[in-house]
């Protein structure tokens, strides 16, 4: 159902990136012109970060889900569409924890179809009613998207199922990809029609619509983007075999929040980075970020709770009261334990029906007395795998009853048909303990609902024959592998694959003190009323308006294609350094300073053959011959080879061990910036890494003269990482008392002198040239990792000191767009190399433009 503001759907999976339309002010109509959103060039929205002021002042939330909150259906008298809100929504509950002063404005999809005639009708209608915009997908489409990928690749990946033949998911479908990101790009356009992108906050849900952020990102630098997905994150070892792993992970690092309901899952999806996108994690004052291109992505870990003001409503109707009482005297006599589970794979209602035969089995003195009321709701998917758990469901439920039924009693009874709200409530009411066996659940808000339940009214409790002034008591079965089992301290957890495991529990609810039942009702109660859905909407917004809290003092840029696109944020000075500005300055200044970093600057970083190439050296040589220029190569090799790497450059100055050993010119010795009596220290630390290198695989001990570094970068990323940390704090421990420190860095922990780093080389440099009279008027620095960061933070810092000529250029240059000290950045190793040729040109036509020794002795001669 595409509405005919969209058109010219693009290849999005081939790779090319999708293009968005002009931003729109304020609240507009839905669009209706073919092709205004989606053919603008692309080129002009990549730089741009909604720097255009809104009209709007209030603060609005565009919520963005897959189904509108909306019911639909055709007026029978004259076939006119009517709608409703969707009372049992979660996306229209959370707008109570919003505040009345937050306007909202849901982005979704219509549960019926629309004719294509009728389309802009009905969006104008759910615009101006409800504050709704729809997204109408093409049949045919939506089927690949929803019923394709949704269904059979992600939902059952994230629940741990792997599509090892074709009747498990089916292979990967690359046309459903295609498709799952078409129906992505056209959420997105609807967002863009209705979005004021410096003033709301956007807050997209599930794992429909995973790569929407990076389509808003790209779009509005700046957006204020959330994400929460409701459904598990599986491990890295299940999720790494999705072809489209690295796509989705990017895409979902365009937002600025992203929300879990456990940490499990979020420990999932951070170790998912890590593993495969090379990113680590930090957390902070409580807060866990994932530092991205310079923007720290949130992790948000909370989950979600129950609308308690619906269900108290509900429990106040009379109609429930009426089935509360009619269930009393269907089951009067008989302790009823409860299920609630939609009819799919994953909900583990055969095992919780096995578990209750192998109840009835090992207890006898159960049969007659115990029942169990199984509520299948309809699954929300289809297929094969429906048709067999309904299969599978009614004939355990049929060998069950047929093995223990009594005259007026069933062990089991199966509910297949729709109930309404206040029946299912009633079935809660009455029943004395509730049994959630999933095998793999995102959150199942079921004993959330049972726990409100369970607490009543006195009209309830009339009905029951309880004192309403008697505390309340409720019991809790719950599988060890659902969302809400970690705040449900309270509950019987269960392993659900264990059968036996599980019958005994059933049994320990039953026999359960009453003491004891209350006890666990009033824990939970006490947690479930306090964590409603309006409390962790409000949690959400109030994380989300902090990680968007310093959108504005960044600046940001995009860069990539298709769903490889992200932005850079960075510290407003920082920009590019072009070749005409640096060497214009050059020219006007006569006593440099040079500082080069070998390593990944001149040479390329996990390059093979490190040793430098004539091109390099050439340019060197160049520079150091200019007599107006002071040379210095900066790297973590050793000394040895440096020596034997430069020695055609006589006057180029080295640092060896990243400052540790310096040397001058080719004709100096080489000399240490530090003082150290022994390496004593050595003979303590190196046993200690070899210790750990034995017991990690594919880690390594450099040794240097002046250092050890223990590597783990070819080892297991998470056992890596946590066997640095380990040997980190060993290291510390018996290095104690010894003048050298421990550091860790990027896949290394390296044991040094104390004092030694890269800014050691520039002061020496700046130190030296000024006791010599040059007072450097031109600082040029290049360096590409943190470790250059040192240099950096010395030559800015000396620009207000007497180091430097008052009127000094500074060019602290760092390659690639990252966040830095640095004021510069050049894209890449080639562009350094361009740029030191370009001084060195400029060196060599000074020398040729330089008045002859003749000229100046007849100015002297005259003016004397």
């Amino acid at each position: 159902m595409v509405s005919r503001s969209y058109s010219n759907l693009l290849d999005l999976a081939s790779g090319d990136s999708p293009s968005f339309g002009g931003e729109r002010k304020g609240f507009p109509r839905v669009a209706t012109v073919p092709g205004l959103l989606s053919e603008v060039d692309d080129e002009t929205c990549n730089s741009v970060g909604s720097e255009a002021p809104s009209s709007v002042s209030q603060e609005r939330m565009i919520i963005v889900g897959n189904q509108l909150p909306l019911r639909a259906h055709r007026n029978e008298d004259n076939g006119e569409w009517c709608f409703s809100w969707d009372e049992d929504s979660l996306l229209l509950q959370l707008k109570d924890g919003l505040g009345e002063d937050v306007e909202v404005i849901y982005v979704g999809c219509l549960k019926e179809q629309v004719a294509l005639n009728e389309q802009d009708d009905v969006a104008q209608t759910l615009l101006e009613t409800f504050k709704c915009v729809p997204a109408f997908i093409p049949p045919e489409l939506f089927t690949k998207f929803y019923h394709g990928f949704c269904k059979q690749h992600l939902w059952p990946l994230f629940h741990y199922m792997l599509p090892l033949s074709p009747d498990l998911g089916g292979r990967f479908d690359r046309s459903l990809w295609q498709a799952y990101v078409s129906v992505n790009k056209i959420f997105a356009d609807k967002v863009m029609e209705v979005i004021s992108p410096d003033d709301d906050y956007v807050w997209v849900h599930d794992y429909h619509l995973m790569v929407l952020p990076t389509f808003l990102r790209k779009r509005f630098n700046r957006v204020k983007l959330g994400f929460f997905l409701h459904s598990p994150f599986p491990s890295s070892e299940i999720y790494r075999t999705l072809p489209v792993r690295d796509e989705i992970l990017r895409a979902l690092l365009n937002s600025d929040l992203i929300g879990f309901h456990t940490f499990d899952y979020a420990r999932h999806f951070l170790s998912c980075c890590g593993r495969m996108l090379g990113l680590s994690y930090q957390s902070k004052r409580g807060y866990i970020g994932l530092e991205y291109y310079g923007r720290t992505v949130s992790i948000k870990i909370l989950p979600v709770g129950i609308h308690i003001g619906q269900l108290q409503s509900v429990l106040n109707l009379p109609e429930t009261a009426a089935k509360v009482a009619e269930l009393r005297d269907q089951f009067r006599g008989q302790t009823i334990m409860l299920g609630v589970d939609d009819m799919d794979i994953f909900k583990g209602i055969s095992l919780k029906l096995l578990a209750m035969e192998q109840l009835l089995m090992q207890h006898p003195e159960n049969r007659g007395e115990v029942v169990l009321v199984q509520i299948a709701n309809p699954a929300r998917g289809r297929g094969r795998d429906v048709q067999e758990v309904q299969s599978e469901t009614y004939a355990t439920v049929k060998r069950i009853n047929n093995r223990f039924r009594r005259p007026g009693y069933d062990p089991v009874v199966l509910i297949d048909t729709p109930l309404r709200l206040y029946e299912r409530i009633a079935y809660y009411v009455v029943a004395e303990c509730c049994l959630v066996t999933a095998v793999r659940d995102g959150m199942n808000l079921i004993p959330y609902e049972y726990i409100i339940c369970r607490q009543g009214n006195e009209k309830l409790d009339e009905t029951l024959g309880l004192d309403p002034s008697a505390p309340k008591k409720s019991m809790l079965v719950v599988s060890e592998f659902i969302g809400c089992s970690p705040s449900l301290s309270g509950a019987i957890r269960v392993n659900p694959w264990n059968i036996d495991a599980v019958a005994e529990a059933m049994d320990s609810a039953l026999i359960v003190s009453e003491a004891e039942k209350q006890l666990r009702h009033e824990k939970h109660y006490r947690y479930v009323s306090t964590h409603d859905v309006a409390y962790w909407a409000r949690s959400f917004l109030q994380d989300l308006e902090r990680a968007c809290g310093d959108h504005l003092r960044r600046r940001c840029w995009g860069i990539g294609f298709g769903l490889g696109f992200r932005v850079i944020a960075l510290d407003p000075n920082f920009r590019k350094l072009s070749v005409e500005h640096i060497v214009s300055a050059y020219r006007r200044t006569k006593n440099r300073a040079i500082l080069l970093d070998y390593d990944g600057t001149l040479m390329p970083t996990g390059s093979l053959n490190t040793t430098p190439n004539i091109e390099a050296v050439g340019i060197l040589n160049n520079l150091c011959r200019d007599p107006k220029n002071v040379v210095f190569l900066v790297s973590r090799k050793d000394r040895k080879i440096l020596t034997e790497w430069f020695s055609c450059c006589k006057k180029l100055g080295l640092a060896a061990e990243n400052g540790y050993f310096i040397r001058p010119n080719h004709d100096s010795d080489w000399e240490t910036c530090v003082s150290l009596p022994d390496f004593d220290w050595k003979q303590i630390a190196e046993p200690v890494m070899k210790l750990y290198t034995e017991t990690t695989d594919g880690s390594t001990i450099e040794t240097k003269e002046s250092a050890l570094v223990w590597n783990y970068l070819y080892a297991d990323p998470d056992f890596g990482f946590c066997q640095a940390k380990e040997l980190l704090d060993h290291l510390e421990s018996v290095l104690a008392n010894e003048p050298v420190s421990v550091k860790s860095g990027q896949h290394v922990v390296e044991v040094k002198p104390q004092g030694v780093n890269k800014g050691l080389v520039a002061e020496h440099l700046l130190t030296t040239m000024r006791q010599k009279g040059k007072l450097p008027d031109f600082v040029l620095c290049i360096g590409d990792d943190r470790s250059d960061e040192d240099m950096f933070e010395v030559i800015m810092r000396a620009k207000t000191s007497p180091r430097l000529s008052p009127v000094a250029e500074v060019f602290a240059c760092t390659v690639g767009q990252k966040p830095s000290k640095a004021k510069y950045y050049v894209e890449d190793r080639s562009e350094i190399l361009r740029m030191l040729q370009a001084l060195a040109n400029a060196s060599e036509q000074a020398v040729k433009t330089a008045p002859t020794p003749a000229s100046c002795g007849g100015l002297i001669i005259n003016r004397e």
